[in-house]
């Protein structure tokens, strides 16, 4: 951690993403940090992940599309960079319509991965408001975007993230969160930044179909305890909510309360600054 490359940042935009939060969650940070492996079980754009580059790291995220883009980044750089150049200079509403209907055709399943991350770093790049959502059928449904040149990658950044993900011992994960942190022990730190939850009903949730409820934010305290009862560091960031706070009062956790701008969101109502957390178990 100590030589980090300045080019590594998310290529992705997200939304919670933790680029504002980055540094209370430094301040938090162990000084035994660099020596640990590094959990993330909701890796989304990898804000906290490429700010500290561990030199070990296992990462996570239910979303296969975003994953899919980790991987082909990792495994098929020159490939994903010829792609995303059919992209430069597409920014039209026509076009998108036509790209993002894509995966409801049978041609989809033609793709190269290589072709499929391309297309999704272009919508994301294009949609409004930088969202990543989807239908009840699983369907990128987020309509154009109001911009008026947005650049639809940096090859600096994609080849820099290539090189870290392969000169380092990353492991890449595509499924529940539980099991991505069945193998922590006490020379791990796991961060969790799951879905927020909602401070109104219709918050924003839908990063893959099936959403993050109540019982999920339910069962993820529980894994939180479980790691904590296993000697576990873990450091979990959430809105501040009274379910939240309710869920994690527990005397061997600290709760710090703390304020970030939000920009990206569905409603108008969820952008600006909101109140959050940050829970940590450890002295």
């Amino acid at each position: 951690m100590l030589n980090k490359n300045p080019l590594i940042k998310p290529y992705l935009k997200w939304a919670g993403g933790k680029r504002q939060l980055l540094p209370e969650i430094r301040k938090l940070l162990p000084a035994s940090i660099g020596k640990l492996t590094w959990y993330e079980p909701f890796v989304g754009a990898g804000a906290a992940l490429f700010d500290l580059q561990p030199e070990q790291a296992v990462i996570n995220d239910r979303n296969s599309d975003l994953i899919m883009t980790y991987r082909v980044i990792q495994n098929n750089i020159e490939e994903l960079l010829a792609a995303l150049e059919f992209y430069q200079g597409k920014y039209e509403r026509s076009f998108y319509y036509e790209v993002r209907a894509l995966d409801r055709a049978e041609a989809y399943h033609d793709m190269t991965d290589s072709e499929k991350a391309a297309r999704l770093i272009y919508l994301n790049k294009t949609c409004y408001n930088g969202l990543y959502r989807v239908n009840k059928g699983g369907f990128f449904n987020v309509p154009f975007g109001r911009y008026s040149n947005p650049a639809i990658f940096e090859e600096p950044v994609l080849r820099a993230i290539h090189c870290y993900l392969n000169s380092n011992s990353i492991t890449i994960l595509n499924g529940d969160f539980a099991e991505a942190v069945k193998n922590a022990d006490e020379h791990s730190f796991v961060y969790f930044d799951p879905p927020y939850h909602p401070f109104k009903k219709s918050g924003f949730t839908a990063y893959q179909a099936g959403g993050f409820g109540e019982d999920e934010q339910t069962r993820l305290r529980d894994i939180f305890r479980e790691l904590t009862e296993r000697g576990v560091s873990c450091l979990l960031s959430n809105s501040d909510t009274p379910c939240i706070r309710g869920l994690y009062q527990d005397k061997r956790f600290g709760i710090i309360g703390i304020s970030a701008n939000r920009a990206i969101n569905s409603a108008a109502g969820g952008r600006g600054k909101i109140g959050e957390v940050l829970i940590k178990n450890w002295s």
